[in-house]
């Protein structure tokens, strides 16, 4: 079973996926006027920029609908994908995971623009997502229930035993603490949080995403520090090995820095993936194009910052040359080398402090797929108790085969979610043209659907016309 996994894994992504993800990134860039290079400056403004004016209203900020997004993002991929991703296709594989940032920060931006733009009222709270502009915007709501249900299944479930079985094996290997215990542990947690609803996850989220990232992030600096003598080496076989990739692509060949660097970069920035855009939905702000933005950033803040951490921190030390350890175990016995022995123990910390979010994050993800599909409190009960029961399971069984299935599964969405936002891309260019047209009047952009014209699925824009206009459009 594990082995057909496996093939049927490397022939998606290495026959399909790949291609797909450069082309449509590629395109969306260049459509769009390079919107990753050329609002930047307005992408970091808006982080801060985009707090609840009103704190009486319990709503979500664009910042805290930006750590949601970013508490999924910065996981165990972090750290065991980008060491793995290394051991497997050497320093040539950050390269692509670079490339790929850049590239996919205009999916991103596309696909969380459009989940604000058709985003629905949940109680005192918004949601939205891919299933939603697939059912609004292009009609296909069987398409947008495929969507939720291989998101429910990869992120809410599949990913969430990933992650746990990451915390529980670390914490094995650390401190000798029963995978038992650790799962105990880990369920508690996970249905304090979760039963708590949105708004608990995004203050846990708020919280804790800036000071797991904050510590690794000052570790890895101190290792650049210290071993600031071979950066440069360091860099140019990032370059030189990822340039030659670029000509073996070229010549036909797909060699192991490009599948593996595209694919763990994928895991960890989730661009074009559809699973952001449904934390990117929740935030409230005044025009979709904001929340575009910040989406955009978090991908580029992820690969460039955090997974470059991991990158420094193995590729600095050497072990993976000498060493065939791959994943969480490269970057402790990296750290040991380049720091000490408490290294590991820090590792082991970071490992619980970011996959816990991730499962948090990852939860939500499946909970809003679950409301498009079936708005019911039962299924909602049923599912937090899934979602607890997987972290049981990830966290006292072999995860060998749960990564493969969570790839394909990842490799589903991302072909749905593409072939839906370059559907809708002029959209997303229609949001961007009237931002930057009220930026120049010197406004803070407010969005009115009316002015756009030919807008798909006007009707249903919950969010952006009052009761009465849409009576009026529908009769």
């Amino acid at each position: 079973m594990t082995e057909l996994v496996t093939v049927l894994n490397d022939y998606l992504w290495a026959k399909l996926l790949v291609i797909l993800l450069v082309a449509i990134g590629l395109f969306l860039t260049v459509y769009l006027g390079f919107i990753q290079f050329k609002f930047f400056p307005e992408m970091v403004r808006l982080l801060g920029d985009g707090r609840n004016r009103d704190k009486s209203k319990k709503t979500v900020s664009s910042l805290q609908a930006f750590m949601i997004g970013m508490a999924a993002r910065i996981g165990t991929g972090n750290i065991a994908g980008v060491a793995t991703a290394v051991a497997l296709g050497g320093p040539g594989a950050v390269f692509w995971m670079w490339l790929m940032a850049l590239i996919g920060s205009a999916s991103a931006f596309v696909e969380s623009t459009l989940a604000q733009l058709y985003k629905v009222k949940d109680g005192s709270s918004w949601r939205g997502g891919p299933a939603y502009y697939m059912e609004k915007a292009l009609g296909n709501r069987k398409l947008g229930v495929i969507f939720s249900i291989l998101i429910t299944l990869s992120f809410g479930l599949i990913f969430n035993a990933v992650q746990a079985n990451t915390i529980a094996a670390s914490i094995n290997n650390e401190f000798g603490v029963n995978t038992k215990t650790s799962a105990i542990v880990l369920a508690i947690i996970t249905a304090l949080i979760i039963f708590g609803g949105v708004h608990s996850v995004a203050k846990f989220s708020t919280v804790l995403v800036p000071i797991k990232a904050g510590f690794y992030i000052i570790l890895a600096l101190w290792v650049m520090i210290a071993n600031f003598d071979i950066l440069p080496d360091v860099f140019g076989a990032i370059f030189s090995e990822g340039i030659f990739t670029f000509k073996q692509m070229f010549g036909g060949v797909m060699g192991a820095a490009v599948l593996h660097g595209i694919r763990r970069g994928l895991f960890s920035n989730e661009a074009g993936m559809g699973s952001a855009p449904n934390a990117a939905a929740t935030a409230d702000v005044t025009h979709p194009v904001k929340q575009g933005f910040i989406q955009a950033l978090g991908v580029i803040v992820d690969t460039f910052i955090i997974c470059s951490s991991t990158a420094m921190i193995v590729l600095v030390s050497g072990v993976y040359k000498t060493s065939e350890l791959s994943g969480i175990p490269l970057t402790q016995e990296s750290l040991r080398v380049s720091v000490g022995d408490f290294a590991a123990t820090f590792v082991s910390i970071s490992v619980f402090l970011f996959a816990l979010s991730t499962i948090m994050g990852n939860y939500y993800y499946g909970e809003s797929n679950i409301s498009f599909m079936k708005h019911s409190k039962k299924t909602i009960y049923l599912y937090r108790f899934a979602v607890i029961g997987m972290v049981l399971f990830g966290a006292l069984y072999s995860a060998e085969l749960i990564w493969s299935l969570a790839d394909i599964f990842m490799g589903l969405m991302v072909i749905v979610n593409l072939y839906a936002i370059t559907r809708l891309a002029k959209v997303a260019r229609a949001l961007l043209k009237d931002y930057i047209a009220q930026k120049k009047q010197g406004l803070d952009p407010v969005f009115n659907a009316d002015k756009i014209d030919n807008l798909p699925g006007r009707e249903h824009l919950e969010a952006w016309i009052d009761e009465k206009d849409v009576k009026k459009n529908v009769g």
